[in-house]
C-alpha cells in the first residue's frame, strides 16, 4: 500500500467518476482507496458536505459538457474549475440537504428491504426446490417450519431422475413443459418515441434495474409484447440477466418473457434465476455476442414440481414481490419528488 498510488479517502467524501461513465457520483459511508479513475471532493469552511453533494448531483450536466477524450470520456482536476454552483447561507445549505437528505434515505432504506425481500424469497425457493429440506425433514422425521397444508403437499421419498435425486411425483422436463415463453422482436425504428405514444417499449439489457426496467422509449407499432409481472430475461450479451415486466410493454430482440402455465409470476422469476449456471453456457455461443435462441432455450432441462406446490409457493413469496413492487413504485415516485426539489432548490 506504501508503495501503491492508491490513496485512502474518508468517509463523507463525495466521489465522482472520472474516466468513462463521467459524473457518476456517491458520498462514502466509510473510508475507502481509490486512483486516477475517480476524484474525491470535500467541502470547504462555510460549505455543508451533503449541500456540496446535491449540488454537484445538480451540475452533472456542467460535468458532462467539460468531459473529452476520443475512447472514453474523461475529466481532469481542472474541468471543476469551470462548474458553478449556489452557495446560500450555511443555514440555508443545511435545510437544504436535510430535505433532500431525508429523500435519499428513504429511497435507500427501500432499496436495502427489497433487496433483504428478493435474498429470503430465493432462500426459500432454494430450500424448497433445489434443497428439497422440507423432504428431508419428512425422510429423517424431523419438524419443519411450514404450514401442515403445505407441508402434506411434500411427500417423503426422493427417487432417481435425469437431473439427479427429486422429490417422488415430480418431474423432469423442457422448459417448455411448464413455461410459455415469447422471444421478443424489434419493431422499426421509426416506430420509436419519447412521447408516450404506443407501450413501453425494452431493447435488452441495458434497460434493467434491480427488479423492473428503466423505461426510456415508446413503441406505436409493436411486434410482441410481455404482459405485467412476466419475468424479462435478456437472449443476448449477457444471456440470462433478469428482470420482471411492470406493466404490459413491447420488448425487442434481446428480450424473452417468461411465464409458468399456472400464471404463478414468483415461481417463475425465482425459477430463470437458478436457471442462470444453464444460460451462462450461451454467453460464448454468438460469433460476436453471446445469444440463445427460442429452441435452446425452451429444450432447458428443468424440474416439474406439482401446480398444487407451486401455487403453494406463489401464496407465500408473492406477498414477498408484492412489497418489493409497492417499495419499487415509491422508489420511483421519490426519485421524482427528490429531482423535482433539486432543481427548485437550487434555483432558490
Amino acid at each position: 500500500m506504501n508503495e501503491s498510488n492508491t490513496k485512502l479517502l474518508p468517509k463523507d467524501t463525495i466521489v465522482i467518476t472520472a474516466r468513462g461513465t463521467v459524473g457518476s457520483m456517491a458520498m462514502l459511508g466509510e473510508p475507502m482507496c481509490f486512483n486516477q479513475t475517480c476524484y474525491g471532493l470535500t467541502a470547504k469552511e462555510g460549505v455543508d458536505q451533503t449541500y456540496l453533494f446535491f449540488a454537484l448531483k445538480a451540475s452533472i450536466a456542467n460535468i458532462h459538457s467539460v468531459s473529452y477524450g476520443t475512447v472514453f470520456n474523461t475529466i481532469t482536476m481542472k474541468s471543476f474549475d469551470s462548474i458553478e454552483i449556489p452557495l446560500p447561507s450555511i443555514e440555508e445549505q443545511q435545510r437544504i440537504a436535510d430535505i433532500l437528505g431525508t429523500l435519499d434515505d428513504k429511497i435507500e432504506l427501500n432499496r436495502q428491504m427489497n433487496h433483504t425481500l428478493e435474498a429470503m424469497a430465493r432462500a426459500i425457493f432454494k430450500s424448497w426446490f433445489v434443497d428439497f429440506d422440507p423432504v428431508y425433514a419428512k425422510i429423517e422425521g424431523r419438524e419443519y417450519p411450514l404450514p401442515s397444508d403445505v407441508m402434506d403437499l411434500f411427500p417423503d421419498e426422493l427417487v432417481e431422475s435425469e437431473l439427479g435425486l427429486i422429490p417422488k411425483g415430480w418431474k423432469v422436463g423442457e422448459l417448455k413443459d411448464g413455461f410459455n415463453l415469447t422471444m421478443g422482436q424489434s419493431p422499426p425504428g421509426s416506430t420509436y418515441n419519447e412521447d408516450e405514444d404506443g407501450l413501453p417499449f425494452y431493447q435488452g439489457r441495458r434497460d434493467f434495474g434491480f427488479r423492473y426496467p428503466a423505461l426510456r422509449v415508446y413503441c406505436n407499432a409493436p411486434k410482441r409484447i410481455a404482459n405485467p409481472n412476466d419475468s424479462l430475461v435478456s437472449v443476448r450479451a449477457p444471456v440470462g440477466d433478469l428482470n420482471m415486466a411492470k406493466e404490459k410493454c413491447c420488448i425487442g430482440r434481446g428480450v424473452a418473457a417468461v411465464r409458468h402455465k399456472t400464471g404463478s409470476a414468483s415461481f417463475t422469476y425465482y425459477s430463470m434465476l437458478k436457471l442462470k449456471d444453464y444460460f451462462n453456457l450461451f454467453e460464448s455461443e454468438g460469433t460476436v455476442f453471446g445469444s440463445i435462441g427460442k429452441k435452446d432455450f425452451e429444450g432447458l432441462e428443468v424440474i416439474m414440481p406439482p401446480n398444487e406446490m407451486v401455487k403453494a409457493f406463489e401464496e407465500i413469496v408473492g406477498i414477498f414481490d408484492k412489497k418489493i413492487e409497492n417499495d419499487s413504485l415509491e422508489i420511483d415516485t421519490l426519485v421524482k419528488i427528490r429531482d423535482t426539489l433539486l432543481h427548485e432548490l437550487m434555483n432558490g
